[in-house]
């Protein structure tokens, strides 16, 4: 593609249309092609890692495994997606919820699903206004109380898609690895809300396993995450940002990955899904809260995601400055065209690989708005650091 690319512009043709250019429109255009290379470099060597992925060793052993769930509040899912947990098609692993300080039935709930399935245990921190903490805390008490090293974690408002979940994490866990990145989407709903939400998702995580199978794991989700037991508590455990409400998940793997011990886990039955907020303003709060960690992430992962980020402000705005010069529109808009068709086939190969559908054709809208929506929340973030609650 870049030697096709590269004899486009050496063409006769268009060497006399830059040559002819005015210095100003010479200058914005070399800052294009740049850009151009910089976002080529980004999808062809990251983004398209995902789409490669296929599981290259197997642990063939049956190894015991701890689901942690912390819920608040959460009694409604527990109902609906505890079963699905409870009923995998794998034997030695037992399933253990925090209940957090939770105001409705929860505590009931889980009384009634004890009696029915043996592998469920529950613990409850009391509401005590004088103390306030976010989820590390009823994390932290869910690992201390896991029977196993192997721990797996899944949110309250989450299910697995298929019954061998557990089975696939476990098959990942070969030598060596001790962190296990899976994903976790959001269901499909009608609405534009819902397709700005399952696109920013699955963008999100074609960066952070395209850098993960590049040897830089940077950051998991806690909807589909497994690490073990031994790794949280022989280190600091989340004692670096425990002051943080939000970041149990992103911020521990930020400290804790690296190529050697992390692997990429993105076979169809490991999928976990969760309803998707239905309303903007919730949408807005759930995504202030994670983007809140993202300034405490090494310099060098804050520097590969905003180098991206940046590459695609200085294409747009270069396109603009060329529209306003009235410069040939062969001339960038071929070059417009040839990006938004290499990310639209990349982004189209992960929806794929991901089992997401229903935003394709709105790739070149989301493409512009999203670090724009980002930007306004990082900002709002600044402005209001009282909101970052994680629930």
């Amino acid at each position: 593609m870049f030697t096709i690319l590269a004899h486009y512009f050496k063409s006769p043709f268009v060497k006399s249309i830059i040559v002819d250019l005015p210095l100003e429109q010479q200058i914005v255009f070399g800052v294009l092609f740049i850009s151009v290379i910089i976002q080529s470099i980004y999808y062809l060597f990251i983004y398209l890692r995902p789409v490669r992925w296929k599981r290259k060793e197997v642990n063939e052993n049956i190894d015991s495994l701890s689901v942690i769930i912390c819920a608040k509040n959460e009694s409604e899912n527990l109902k609906a997606h505890l079963p699905k947990i409870l009923e995998q098609n794998y034997k030695q692993y037992e399933v253990i919820v925090v209940n957090d300080c939770s105001e409705d039935d929860s505590e009931m709930v889980l009384g009634e699903l004890e009696q029915k399935y043996r592998n469920l245990r529950h613990t409850t921190i009391e509401l005590d206004k004088k103390f306030l903490h976010g989820k590390k805390l009823a994390s932290t008490i869910g690992m201390k109380s896991a029977k196993y090293n192997r721990l797996v974690f899944i949110d309250a408002d989450c299910y697995p898609e298929s019954k061998e979940w557990l089975s696939e994490v476990n098959k990942s866990y070969i030598i060596n690895k001790q962190i296990i990145l899976g994903y976790g989407g959001y269901e499909k709903a009608k609405g534009l809300l819902n397709r700005i939400i399952r696109f920013d998702t699955l963008f999100i995580a074609m960066q952070y396993f395209g850098f993960a199978m590049a040897g830089r794991p940077y950051m998991g989700v806690g909807r589909n995450l497994s690490y073990l037991k031994q790794l949280f508590f022989a280190g600091t455990g989340f004692g670096n940002h425990y002051q943080i409400l939000s970041g149990d998940d992103d911020l521990f793997i930020n400290e804790n990955a690296h190529k050697e011990n992390t692997a990429v886990l993105l076979s169809k039955e490991s999928f976990t899904r969760s309803k998707p907020q239905t309303t903007w303003s919730s949408w807005g709060k759930q995504k202030k809260r994670h983007l809140s960690t993202g300034r405490y992430y090494k310099k060098s992962d804050k520097f590969f995601l905003g180098l991206e980020i940046f590459s695609r402000f200085v294409f747009y705005l270069s396109i603009v400055l060329l529209v306003l010069f009235k410069a040939d529109l062969i001339l960038f808009g071929s070059v417009y065209i040839y990006r938004l068709l290499l990310i639209s086939a990349i982004i189209k190969l992960n929806m794929n690989k991901m089992n997401e559908k229903g935003f394709l054709l709105l790739i070149p809208l989301f493409d512009i708005i999203l670090p724009i929506i980002h930007f306004i929340f990082i900002l709002s973030n600044k402005l209001n650091r009282r909101n970052n609650k994680w629930k």
